[in-house]
């Protein structure tokens, strides 16, 4: 069994998976997660590797502390990948976005890729048919775009993701909504739009904290896979297996 961990920017979630049957998923914060991970080993005994994906700061206690019978893997840029890395500054690049790509190739073989993940920020990334990652986009998520419309204005206030009203808001809080919703959903169909003009055979990937309220709202046919960076961390372990 593997357990495989993402941490992001603002919280952690982890699975466990036996080869590709997934089993169980955990989401929770830094400050839970030492006594997490401690819960979840014990209730998964049979669990023999850790693979890591981090965009955020290290955590405060190490992972040898809660076993030392883990094989412990924290994915980095200088991994073997199934993708031919094609970014020009290929250092700067994410391992979030690395994993994602990685597991799109896998997954979905010989077609062009595009996935969107939809959390603190938005990232687009392309993989086209021959397997080159390419790169792709950044842009503040649904959280971002709130907070800056606040912290950046005098008197504007600082909400939540709420569905807005209607295209048009009758109300300030219902204009932020209509701009912030509205907004990205016209970004995010706008994107797929021109890469499904300059591309065939063409598969769109959807996935991140805000996945499942986007993909009904979104024009576009798309897999909607809110988990699916944890399914291609396990994806890419198997990989890692099989070609080290």
């Amino acid at each position: 069994m593997v357990l495989v961990v993402d941490i992001g920017n603002t919280r952690i979630k982890c699975a466990v998976y036996e080869l590709d049957t997934f089993k169980v998923a955990f989401v929770f914060t830094e400050k839970e997660a030492e006594n997490n991970f401690k819960n979840i080993l014990f209730s998964y005994p049979n669990v023999t590797d850790l693979i890591v994906s981090s965009v955020a700061k290290t955590l405060t206690f190490d992972f040898q502390t809660i076993s030392n019978d883990l094989n412990i893997h924290f994915v980095s840029n200088l991994d073997s990948f199934p993708f031919e890395n094609k970014y020009a500054t290929p250092k700067t690049l994410g391992v979030d976005r690395m994993i994602l790509a990685a597991g799109a190739t896998l997954l979905y073989p010989k077609q062009n890729r595009l996935i969107i993940d939809a959390g603190t920020c938005v990232t687009y990334d392309f993989v086209d048919e021959n397997d080159n990652y390419w790169g792709g986009a950044i842009s503040p998520g649904f959280r971002l775009r709130y907070e800056s419309l606040h912290q950046f204005t005098a008197k504007l206030p600082l909400l939540t993701l709420e569905e807005p009203e209607g295209l048009v808001g009758s109300s300030t809080n219902q204009s932020i909504h209509s701009g912030v919703v509205n907004g990205l959903i016209c970004e995010i169909d706008g994107f797929i739009e021109r890469y499904k003009q300059q591309n065939e055979n063409f598969t769109i990937i959807l996935t991140g904290g805000d996945a499942v309220f986007l993909a009904k709202r979104l024009k576009n046919t798309i897999f909607a896979n809110s988990n699916f960076l944890l399914e291609s961390l396990n994806q890419f372990f198997q990989y890692k297996i099989k070609n080290d």
